[in-house]
């Protein structure tokens, strides 16, 4: 299992950029495997991103091209970098590994107005 820690979230206007962070810990068989979710008020929790060991990256058509997930060398956290942010992306975000998902972290809150 990994313990995911979030932060890097934010209040910005439309059009404006974030970068969150998850500080992960736990085996490199959990760590080659990452996703980001993001869960709005009354909806479901929803994939954004993935990595994984091969450094490929899969994005679903509501964020391509505007979100970029990354990771450090050790593979100790995990980056989305977040562009042209749009309103309907407010949410509370958070990661977990696609391997071997613990238990879920206390997010960051990503809120974007018009």
């Amino acid at each position: 299992q990994v313990r995911p820690v979030e932060s890097g979230g934010g209040s910005v206007q439309a059009g404006g950029s974030l970068r969150l962070s998850c500080a992960v810990s736990g085996s490199i068989y959990c760590r080659n495997d990452m996703i980001w979710y993001r869960q709005a008020p009354g909806k479901e929790r929803e994939f954004v991103a993935r990595i994984v060991s091969t450094g490929s990256t899969l994005y679903p058509d509501s964020v391509k091209g505007r979100f970029t997930i990354s990771q450090d060398s050790a593979k100790n956290t995990v980056y989305l970098q977040m562009n042209n942010l749009k309103p309907e992306d407010t949410a509370m975000y958070y990661c977990n590994s696609g391997n071997c998902q613990g238990p879920w972290g206390q997010g960051t809150q990503v809120t974007v107005s018009s």
